[in-house]
């Protein structure tokens, strides 16, 4: 009990600015009691405002009050140091392993509550109160306590290291610097000290303002996460619609050929049923007509069969005049098979389909803090390599598709598509099943006059013989034309001479999220011939214009 009364005391005679025991304390008009030192320290930075508060309660005084020794608590503290100060730290204050120690005491050493960097000691309470009542010590620097103090002693020559040496970045002592660092660029401790906390300041500042950037960076990508989990939901959502009515389009057609087999199913049994009982009804009739005719057959009296022949061996009308003709064993089968070509042409039309739905799907790409560099090998570009196969209903009507819609050569006369709005009506054009996106590499091979290989957005005009449906001469659509001597590249109506190695082979890769289009000549090697760098807003669809000249042929080449 004796022990937590010495706390109490302690903490009661404690300054709430320092929290140590009152060093020449003072009371001011609130009843509120600091260290000299203390609160005269607090009210110099408050001399601009020309009001001073108590730093507990915040009361405040004009004028600056004038601060008088308060005796009797001096005397009262002076006692606690002597009794209970001492019996608080005999059980309280002993340094333990982690502690620093008091440099002065001896036996058993107690807690250092200061180091002082010029005397380069720890002082435990008792042997610092010197520091606070003598003059001799009022420039000292007192310090939390710390256990690295020999640090600041010169090794060579046992002098306190209070200059640094710029030119080799180290703590010196005087002597260092009129010896061995001797001519180099020195200054005070303080003074590198003030110049590395204006440096610190600025960067503080610097780090400061990349959390502020980070903050932006990191609000930025939530809005993406929130936009990106907004843009998969619905478009779960809506896949799933498509496909419920897709589905539901599928069931209705099966249960309409279900009902028309039905129909007609019930119509031709209906038929031959009442065929057929008419016919057992006319067998019924022959069979009674074969009876009577048998039995007058055996009559013995001449003239009664004379009498009855000619009413008896007249015969009724057929039921059905003609013999019956079964056609051959093929009543719904040809339904059957009609059914399952539909099948197979779905699975081609899913298969096709899925393929650019699944790269849809995996080229969503919303980070782009590190863009991939382009390949600088083909092997590397076959990386990103795509089959491309055209479109049939974007293929204008001179043109002819083969080899599964890769290949296109220009006829003489007209190929029999059906009407289409996608159908190049002028130019002899076609675009690619597939939309691009992401990055993709292909390759085009071509015989004859020459070609354009493009990339297009696909609301490109296809009506008339105007630049807006003509590759390269309109803002939807880039164009490389390649001719027996030379290569040219065309956007938006502008030519671009373009110089390179003749070849009948074409690269062409695209990353699209980059805006990079670039076209190269392929043959033994890879030769860039131009490149785009642009921002591409919707997805693009590879396109080509077959030739001039009948017999002119360009084809997607395979890669994989």
């Amino acid at each position: 009990m004796a022990q937590k009364g010495v706390q109490l005391n302690r903490k009661t005679f404690s300054c709430s600015i320092c929290l140590d025991l009152l060093k020449v304390p003072v009371t001011i008009h609130c009843g509120h009691s600091y260290c000299l030192n203390c609160i005269k320290t607090h009210w110099d930075k408050e001399d601009e405002k020309r009001l001073y508060s108590c730093p507990q309660c915040r009361q405040t005084f004009t004028p600056r009050p004038v601060l008088l020794k308060n005796t009797m608590l001096a005397g009262l503290v002076e006692q606690l140091k002597k009794t209970g100060l001492q019996a608080a730290t005999a059980d309280h204050c002993y340094a333990g392993p982690e502690d620093v120690v008091c440099d002065y005491c001896t036996g058993r050493k107690l807690k250092a509550v200061k180091s002082c960097l010029v005397c380069l000691v720890s002082y435990c309470e008792k042997h610092l109160q010197p520091h606070y009542e003598s003059p001799a010590f009022k420039k000292h620097k007192l310090v939390e306590p710390s256990k690295n103090l020999q640090e600041n002693i010169c090794s060579h020559h046992d002098e306190v290291m209070k200059m640094f040496c710029c030119t080799d970045q180290q703590f010196i002592c005087y002597l260092c610097s009129v010896d061995e660092h001797k001519g180099h660029d020195t200054v005070s401790a303080e003074a590198e000290r003030t110049e590395r906390q204006r440096e610190l300041k600025g960067s503080r500042q610097q780090i400061q303002q990349r959390i502020q950037d980070r903050d932006k960076d990191v609000k930025v990508l939530q809005q993406e996460v929130e936009a990106l989990n907004r843009s998969a939901e619905k478009t779960v959502e809506d896949s799933e619609k498509i496909f419920t009515e897709l589905i539901r389009l599928i069931e209705k057609r099966s249960s309409e050929v279900k009902q028309q087999i039905r129909s007609q199913q019930e119509t031709e049994v209906s038929q031959v049923k009442e065929l057929q009982e008419k016919l057992e009804q006319e067998i019924t009739e022959l069979k009674r007509k074969d009876a009577e005719l048998e039995q007058l057959s055996h009559t013995e009296d001449h003239n009664q069969f004379l009498h009855n022949y000619p009413s008896l061996s007249q015969l009724s009308e057929s039921t059905h005049t003609s013999s019956i003709n079964i056609r051959p064993l093929r009543y719904f089968e040809d339904v059957t098979a009609a059914v399952s070509e539909l099948r197979d042409q779905l699975q081609d039309i899913l298969r096709e389909t899925w393929t650019n739905i699944s790269s849809l799907v995996t080229q969503v790409d919303v980070l782009l803090l590190d863009p991939q560099p382009e390949p600088k090998t083909r092997a590397g570009f076959l990386k990103y390599s795509r089959e491309i196969t055209l479109d049939p209903n974007t293929a204008n009507e001179y043109l002819l598709l083969s080899e599964g819609n890769r290949k296109v050569t220009v006829m003489s006369q007209k190929q029999s598509y059906s009407h289409h709005p996608d159908r190049f009506i002028h130019w002899f054009q076609v675009l690619s099943r597939e939309s691009l996106t992401g990055r993709s590499y292909w390759e085009v091979e071509w015989r004859g006059t020459g070609v354009n290989v493009a990339v297009t957005y696909k609301n490109i005009s296809r009506d008339g013989s105007g630049d807006k449906c003509d590759f390269g001469l309109n803002d939807k659509s880039w164009a490389l034309s390649c001719y027996q001597n030379n290569f040219t590249f065309w956007f938006n109506n502008i030519e671009t001479p373009v110089s390179g190695p003749q070849s009948s082979r074409i690269g062409v890769y695209l990353d699209h999220r980059a805006g990079i289009l670039s076209f190269y000549s392929v043959s033994e090697t890879m030769t860039l011939l131009h490149r785009v760098q642009t921002t591409f807003t919707q997805p693009l669809h590879a396109g080509l214009y077959a030739g001039f000249e009948d017999g002119d042929t360009v084809k997607f080449c395979k890669l994989n």
